[in-house]
């Protein structure tokens, strides 16, 4: 087990940089987690954003066929480059926002910047109206406000429109709780490992730019009733209507819906519409 106590590098003499959101993640028993959870065969070709010092890195490249890692940090890609000399290590320098995703990638393994994890997700998952269907499982180390409302069912206080969004296009599964101490610097946040295996919605829409729009404005002023967030999309006695044909009680809010239940709300709206 690594000692907790004392920070480690594998790149010696690298700082974590905030504007990066950098945090080296230095427990061992939280990177084998994270190896076990992506179930890796020899055959995968994995995607790593922001591999840091390289510690999941030299984990993951004996178990697989490659590694392709992209890192913004000018001076990590520069001492990648001069300690990784493995024949199945690639790196690419730049921000995984701003780069066509690697097409030969088929699973992700990463401790991505917490600052930008919408972005990276929606990066990796896509849209509702366009999703992306190039991963066969994304394995991420999140903060755990994320990782809770990634795997929250409908009820739950952590559910909310990004679990909706998500939900559709993917299974997610919270995988375990992360403390600040397994990282150096300590975020001030704790973290979660969740594991999100991509797939064509269960339940499609037959307008899933009109289902994101309805998700958005239902969500949009918490605890308040589902028929007074969506006034701007149908009147309030026409939505009760719908819901009660729906077996739904009209005094509902969005974060009682599933996303089934969603999909059916956003079709009956279209339906009345035309």
């Amino acid at each position: 087990m690594t000692n907790l106590d004392q920070p480690i590098y594998t790149i010696s003499k690298i700082r974590p940089r905030k504007q990066f959101g950098q945090h080296w993640l230095r427990s061992d028993a939280v990177l084998n987690k994270i190896l076990k959870t992506g179930q890796l065969q020899s055959g995968d070709r994995i995607l790593e954003i922001g591999p840091g010092t390289g510690n999941l890195t030299r984990l993951l490249l004996p178990l697989v066929e490659s590694v392709t890692a992209v890192e913004i940090d000018r001076d990590l890609c520069q001492k990648l480059r001069q300690t990784m000399k493995q024949a199945n290590f690639n790196l690419i320098e730049g921000s995984i926002l701003d780069i066509p995703l690697p097409p030969q990638t088929n699973k992700v393994v990463a401790n991505i910047p917490y600052n930008i994890t919408g972005e990276i997700l929606k990066r990796l998952l896509g849209t509702l109206a366009e999703p992306v269907s190039q991963f066969e499982q994304i394995v991420l180390l999140v903060q755990k406000e994320i990782g809770d409302r990634l795997a929250a069912k409908s009820g739950h206080k952590a559910y909310n429109a990004l679990s909706v969004r998500i939900q559709y296009l993917a299974d997610c599964e919270f995988i375990c709780d992360v403390p600040a101490a397994a990282f150096y610097p300590p975020p001030k946040v704790n973290s979660a490992v969740v594991r999100i295996i991509p797939r064509p919605p269960i339940t499609p829409a037959s307008d899933p730019q009109h289902l994101h729009r309805l998700i958005t404005l239902g969500f949009a002023t918490k605890r308040k009733m589902l028929r007074n967030n969506l006034l701007p999309e149908i009147d309030r006695d026409q939505l009760v209507l719908i819901l009660e044909n729906m077996g739904i009680d009209g005094q509902v809010r969005a974060e009682d819906l599933d996303v089934s239940q969603w999909v059916a709300l956003s079709e009956a709206v279209i339906k009345l519409k035309q």
